[in-house]
């Protein structure tokens, strides 16, 4: 701008021989005299005119530069960007599905799914900003202020005056951002927890007439974010007409002192004061950007806060170094002496069991003598507090996880099925899988008699969570897939539980074909399902109160005969 401005206020050099390079060192001489040069020699030839388009020409080609390297920079971060965002929600999403199902009987499902979706963008954006923050917009300050400096020591002096001033004030603006944004964050997964509960529980939800409740729960939680939202937004709206009003405020003195220099004083050329000044607002750009910038990162960093304590969580529930792999059960499961309580309270108590090979043992007892938590223990969905859990005289702590729950097949209470075909739910027990040996697998649960009527048969989507099926006909499904894993080991959690009594009947029927060269752990309410096993452990309270079959616990006439006579009269 410089030439151009000496060009039109006619006071620039007249340099009539060319110069020559001598080397680097002098390379900004060498090409301010070239200018110059040629300026001059347009002038002498064809008027001041072409000087100007010479000038103008420069400017252009420049900002050209600029510009084109703006985008090149924009094209690079952008694709930094955007891997970094698909980098952190797959680092997310595997933590999120390995760790242990313990750490998700604390946790809102809600907030989780917050943090996996709107806090990685947040700290995305955030913190891209602070890259351009701490590279771009310094250098370009750093290159104004020395060109400054060299222009006029005084001037700049008085800048550096004005600049800590007006970053104190705007620092004061942007006052507790970081905890408000927290909050505003933790809000935010409580509302997707609210929408994801509701969903999840509509049948309840309507039948109870409580729309309503759930209704002021979600305007509250809205209403908190609103004020929330509000509060940082204004504080984010401000900090970019401050920071410019106190930009003005500082190059409005410059313009008071500077023009001192070149009117009174006279010590400055008018021309270079122009351009002075020029570089002055030079700074004001990077300087409110960083400014603006500063607050996203606030915003960036209580997101980040809690992406990472995801991210940091240790799993508990892992395979030790060197684990072992173990494809085959040929003896006995052995659970000696276990102790285990969720928070306080022992839900198991000094317990200990063998399962020899290819029996069926079915543990029974009224509901929190602690039957399902066997079943938590065996598949190393918990880990035991006292007591060891053995597959053949090896420790399932010293076993490779993915090798535990292969030799394992779980049917529970609750029969889950995933948004997709009949086909896809079944393969995740053997990915392998032909439609012919998933047919098989459905007619020993006795499902085939109702897939082959559905209009896509084996490809019909079972909709969310299968709720296009009946109680019975998800359980069947569940039994399906498990009897197409082909496991060892079979862990039937009340299995029939959601089952009618017509329904239940075949199934059982299944289920005794597909126990039959198999080891069985069956947990049950219903003593009808489990007349047939070789042993029955009957559980009060955490410990085993007796055990045998069927007719020898009849014989006793202790707890296990009085909840026979109690089933027989309902």
């Amino acid at each position: 701008m410089f030439p151009l401005l000496e060009v039109l206020f006619k006071t620039s050099k007249e340099i009539t021989k060319k110069p020559i390079y001598t080397g680097i060192s002098n390379l900004m001489d060498y090409g301010k005299e070239l200018l110059y040069f040629h300026i001059t020699n347009l002038n002498k030839e064809h008027g001041p005119q072409y000087a100007l388009l010479l000038a103008v020409t420069l400017v252009i080609t420049t900002f050209l530069f600029k510009n084109l390297f703006n985008y090149l920079a924009s094209y690079h971060i952008m694709h930094l960007k955007n891997g970094v965002l698909r980098d952190l929600r797959k680092k997310m999403f595997n933590k999120i599905i390995e760790l242990p199902i313990s750490y998700y009987s604390e946790k809102r499902k809600g907030d989780v799914m917050a943090r996996m979706l709107g806090d990685v963008n947040e700290v995305q954006n955030s913190f891209f900003s602070i890259l351009e923050l701490i590279v771009k917009e310094p250098l370009t300050i750093v290159f104004a202020i020395c060109t400054m400096f060299n222009i006029s020591i005084k001037l700049t002096l008085f800048v550096f005056i004005f600049i800590p001033i007006s970053g104190f004030i705007i620092s004061r603006i942007g006052k507790n951002l970081k905890s408000k944004s927290i909050r505003a964050q933790s809000e935010s997964g409580y509302l997707i927890s609210i929408v994801e509960e509701s969903l999840g529980g509509l049948k309840v939800v309507k039948s109870y007439n409580a729309e309503p409740t759930f209704k002021n729960h979600f305007n509250d939680s809205i209403n908190r974010i609103l004020k929330l939202s509000n509060s940082i937004g204004n504080k984010n709206n401000l900090a970019s007409p401050m920071s410019e009003f106190m930009g003005i405020v500082t190059i409005a003195i410059l313009l008071w002192y500077g023009g001192n220099l070149v009117l009174v004083e006279k010590t400055l050329e008018g021309s270079l004061f122009l351009v002075y000044m020029l570089l002055a607002y030079n700074i004001l750009t990077p300087a409110k950007a960083i400014s603006k910038a500063s607050y996203s990162v606030k915003n960036g960093l209580a997101a980040a806060e809690r992406v990472f304590e995801v991210l940091e969580v240790e799993n508990t529930i892992t395979s030790i170094p060197n684990a072992i792999e173990k494809t085959t059960f040929e003896n006995t499961i052995s659970i000696e002496n276990i102790n285990f309580r969720y928070e306080d309270e022992n839900v198991l108590k000094n317990f200990s069991l063998d399962v020899p090979k290819g029996k069926t043992v079915a543990l029974v007892g009224q509901s929190g003598s602690g039957k399902s938590t066997i079943a938590n223990l065996l598949t190393r969905f918990y880990d035991v507090q006292e007591g060891t859990i053995k597959i053949d005289d090896v420790d399932i702590k010293d076993m490779n996880l993915q090798s535990l729950r292969g030799l394992m097949g779980l049917v529970t209470q609750d029969s889950i099925l995933f948004n997709d075909t009949i086909k896809n739910n079944i393969l995740l027990g053997n990915q392998n899988a032909t439609d012919d040996e998933i047919i098989e697998a459905l007619k020993i649960a006795n499902a085939y008699e109702f897939v082959k009527d559905l209009p896509n048969g084996i490809e019909t989507n079972v909709g969310d969570a299968g709720n296009k099926l009946s109680g019975g006909q998800k359980q069947r499904l569940s039994i399906a897939r498990a009897v197409l894993k082909n496991p060892p080991i079979m862990i039937l959690d009340e299995a029939t539980s959601a089952l009618d009594t017509e329904s239940e009947k075949f199934v059982q029927v299944a289920l005794e074909n597909m126990m039959q060269n198999r080891t069985s752990i069956v947990i049950a309410h219903r003593l009808s399902t489990i007349q047939k096993a070789d042993t029955i452990v009957v559980m009060q309270k955490g410990e085993i109160v007796e055990q045998g079959t069927h007719d020898e616990l009849l014989a006793k006439n202790g707890t296990y005969s009085k909840l026979v006579m109690m089933q027989s009269f309902e």
